[in-house]
This record gives C-alpha cells, structure tokens and sequence, in this order.
C-alpha cells in the first residue's frame, strides 16, 4: 500500500474512466500510458468492471496503477480488491469501506466536501481525501481547508481542467482527478479521439511538471 500511495503522490495525474463501453476501456489505457499518465481509475458501474482491471494489470504490469471508482460499499470494493485494484476511490465518507479497504492493505480515497466530512474520512483511516465536486468550490477550497488541517493530503476531483489544474496543486493539492476534461466516453473512442486522449494526457502532465 505504502508503494502505491507513494508513486500516486509522486505522478500526481489520475485518470478516471466513466462511462466506457467494455471493448473501450484497454484502449483508453494504451492512450492514457502513451501520454504519460500510468494511474487509472475504472468506475465500479462499468460492466464487467473485476474483469477490466484484471485486463489492465495483465496488459500494463506494474507500469500502470488501477484502481475502482465510484465504490458505494465495502462489498463492492472487496470484489474489485480481489480482481487488483489497488487504490478505491468512493463519491463520499462510508466507513465501513475505508476500513474493509484498510484491511486488505490497498489506499482508500472517499470524497468529501466538507471541513467535518474530511476530517471524518481522515479519523476513519482514509489515505487520501477526494475533495468532490472540487469544481464547485475552486482551487481556493484547497488552501482554505489546509488551514485548519495541514496534515490532511488533498485531492481535487470534478471540474479539474487544463485551465485550473495549475492552481489546485499551487494551493496545496498532492494529486488530482481528472475525468471529462481527459477522457470523454460520451464520443466514439476511434482512432482520432483515442489520439486527443494521448495528446490531452501529455499537456496535463506538462502542465504540473514542476510543481512540488
């Protein structure tokens, strides 16, 4: 667990697949990967989700970090543990899955919004803290919160773009999520648009590629 956390604080830039057709989702990895970005996150609504991560870690290895998303419950999470996830990401603070999550040794991430819920999911034994919908708040929110709590490793996720995605981590973001502005499954994941996924990848790895 020590190791994943450590190269997601380290690469900063994760993926987050959504929406995506079964056939799409290895695709989309190779384009991820060729642009730089080697952490993806599948949501747990996808079809056939356990077998799609098990697909992405017998392709990429250990060059590529998957994990599940959107995880309600500690049953879910559990199956998509037992198919190699290494990291569960979770829309919100639900306890029970931090510690079953905690229990099996891989990074547990839930979302929070607010003060309370944060610290919550920190007390709960979260790794990181999803800060969802960060868009509504801003990057601002990241330095606000790091006030009260500077031990509190923060992670921005929904409506992080290209034109912002400086500032979160300028204000004390350590990694970030990216969703539609990477990855659009809502268009037909041919050749051209699997091409934009790459060149996309490689100006948000460009974009951070200094900050501390």
């Amino acid at each position: 667990m020590a190791e994943t956390l450590q190269r997601m604080m380290e690469h900063k830039l994760v993926a987050v697949i959504r929406g995506a057709e079964g056939e799409e989702v290895l695709p989309i990895a190779r384009a991820l990967h060729d642009g730089g970005i080697h952490i993806l996150e599948i949501t747990a609504d996808t079809p056939q989700v356990s077998e799609l991560i098990r697909s992405v870690n017998d392709e990429f290895s250990d060059e590529v970090i998957v994990g599940a998303g959107t995880v309600l419950d500690p049953e879910t999470a559990r199956a998509a543990i037992m198919a190699g996830a290494r990291f569960i990401f979770s829309p919100t603070v639900n306890r029970d899955t931090i510690q079953l999550t905690k229990r099996y040794g891989v990074v547990s991430i839930p979302g929070a919004m607010t003060p309370t819920e944060i610290l919550t999911a920190y007390e709960h034994g979260a790794d990181l803290i999803k800060v969802f919908p960060a868009g509504t708040v801003g990057p601002g929110y990241i330095k606000d919160v790091h006030g009260p709590f500077p031990h509190i490793p923060l992670m921005p996720t929904g409506g992080v773009n290209l034109s912002n995605i400086r500032e979160y981590f300028e204000k004390g973001a350590v990694a970030a999520g990216l969703g539609g502005s990477l990855v659009n499954t809502k268009q037909p994941m041919n050749k051209d648009a699997l091409e934009d996924i790459t060149e996309k990848a490689q100006q948000f790895v460009k974009a951070i590629k200094d900050v501390q």
